[in-house]
C-alpha cells in the first residue's frame, strides 16, 4: 500500500514515497496493464469566456478577441458597425480541451478545462459560451458550455495585489456533450487481442502470461516483450467481453519497482520510491550568500541656489560563505534510514537536488535520477 511520509527537517520539500512495504501484495491485471485500443482521445476548441467582474481581455492587446466576438454576435444575426468601440472587459479568449473517453457515446457529458488565451486576469465567475470541441482529424466530437470553477482566489486595492493559485484557468464539470463517438476496434477479427502493462517489466510480464495461463488451464496468452502480451480470445463480441473481465480479475504479484529518485526543478520536490539504496558516502555542505545593502541618500540644494533636490542609491555588494564540514552518510538498504541521512545533512531544497545529483555521480546512491 502506498504511504506518503512528511519527515522534519525536509517537511514539503521531500516526499518520501514508500511503494511496497515489507511483504508485496498481490494487483489484479486491471490495475497494472489496459487493453491495446482502450484508450481516451484529445479535443481542443477556441472559445469566449462572459461575464467577467472587469477582468477579462484588453482589446488593445487581444485583438483576436473583439474579431471573435464580432464573428459570434454577425451568426446571431447582429451586425455591428465597423468603427464600434468594443469594450472587452468582461469577455476572455479561452482555449478549451477535454479527454473524450473511451466508449463515449454521443449524449454522454464529459469535463472540460478552460484557460485564458489573452490576457485576462481572472476567469472566476464567468461562462464559456458555445464552443465545438475538435480531435485530431478536425471532426467536431463535443459541445462545450457552462459556468467555470476557478480554484483559486485574488484581490488589489490600492496598487497592491494578492493571488492565491491560479485564476486564468478553471473547470467546467460535465462541461461539455458528445456529439460523435470514436470508432474502436478491440482486437482482431480473430479474436487477439494485446495487453499492455502500465510499466514495461520482463519479469512482471512472465508473472502476468503464467497468471492467466494458469487461471484458464490452457495456453491463451504469450509475452511479445517485456511490455505487450498476445492474447488469444473468443470471436464473438458477448464472450470477448467476458473474458477480457476475466482476464483484468486475475490477480498478479508484481515485481519489484525499479529504485528512482524523482526531482521537480520547479518546486524543489524530491521524490524517492522504496527500492532506494544509498552507499556510504562523505559529503561536504555549505552555504553560498550574496548580500545587497541598499542605502538611499538624499542631497539638498542650498538656500536661493534655484537647485532640485536629489535622490541617490548606493548599493554595496558583499559574499559570505559558510564553511561546512564532512558529514558521513552510512549506507543503507532501508528507505527510512536514506531519508534520515539526507535529513541529517541539513540541506534546503535546492541543495539537496545537487547533493543527490553528486551522490549519482560517485556511485554512492543507487537509483535512476530523473529530473522534471
Amino acid at each position: 500500500m502506498a504511504k506518503l511520509n512528511f519527515l522534519p527537517g525536509l517537511a514539503g520539500t521531500l516526499l518520501a514515497l514508500l511503494g511496497l512495504v515489507a511483504t508485496a501484495q498481490a494487483e489484479q491485471i486491471r490495475d497494472i496493464a489496459e487493453f491495446a485500443g482502450v484508450r481516451p482521445n484529445s479535443l481542443v476548441g477556441y472559445g469566449l469566456v462572459v461575464g467577467l467582474d472587469g477582468s477579462g481581455d484588453q482589446t488593445t492587446q487581444s485583438p483576436f478577441t473583439e474579431q471573435s466576438l464580432s464573428n459570434m454576435l454577425s451568426q446571431l444575426g447582429l451586425t455591428l458597425p465597423a468603427n464600434a468601440n468594443m469594450q472587452m472587459r468582461n469577455i476572455a479568449a479561452v482555449m478549451v480541451t477535454a479527454d473524450l473517453p473511451a466508449f463515449a457515446r454521443p449524449g454522454q457529458q464529459i469535463d472540460v478545462v478552460v484557460s485564458s488565451f489573452g490576457n485576462a486576469r481572472s476567469l472566476r465567475g464567468g461562462t464559456l459560451l458555445m464552443t465545438p470541441l475538435k480531435g485530431a482529424d478536425g471532426d467536431i466530437y463535443a459541445m462545450a458550455q457552462g459556468n467555470l470553477l476557478v480554484g483559486g482566489a485574488g484581490g488589489s486595492a490600492n496598487g497592491s495585489s494578492v493571488t492565491v493559485n491560479q485564476l486564468a484557468g478553471g473547470r467546467i464539470p460535465r462541461g461539455a456533450v458528445v456529439e460523435r463517438e470514436v470508432q474502436l476496434r478491440l482486437g482482431g477479427n480473430d479474436g487477439s487481442l494485446n495487453l499492455y502493462l502500465n510499466d514495461a517489466d520482463f519479469a512482471t510480464a512472465q508473472r502476468v502470461v503464467y497468471a492467466i495461463n494458469t487461471d484458464f488451464r490452457r495456453t491463451v496468452a504469450s509475452a511479445l516483450n517485456g511490455g505487450t502480451i498476445a492474447l488469444q480470445g473468443p470471436i464473438s463480441p458477448n464472450e470477448r467481453v467476458n473474458f477480457i473481465a476475466r482476464v483484468e480479475a486475475i490477480s498478479v504479484l508484481p515485481a519489484d519497482s525499479r529504485p528512482k529518485v524523482i526531482i521537480d526543478s520547479r518546486t524543489g520536490s524530491v521524490v524517492l520510491n522504496s527500492q532506494v539504496k544509498l552507499g556510504r558516502a562523505a559529503v561536504a555542505h555549505g552555504n553560498l550568500s550574496v548580500i545587497i545593502d541598499t542605502t538611499n541618500q538624499v542631497s539638498q540644494p542650498g538656500a536661493f541656489s534655484q537647485g532640485q533636490t536629489a535622490s541617490t542609491a548606493n548599493s554595496s555588494i558583499s559574499v559570505q560563505e559558510q564553511g561546512g564540514a564532512l558529514h558521513l552518510v552510512e549506507g543503507s538498504a532501508n528507505l527510512m534510514d536514506v531519508v534520515k541521512g539526507l535529513n541529517a545533512l541539513g540541506a534546503t531544497p535546492s541543495d539537496l537536488m545537487v547533493i543527490l545529483q553528486a551522490l549519482k555521480a560517485a556511485g554512492a546512491l543507487h537509483a535512476d535520477l530523473e529530473i522534471i
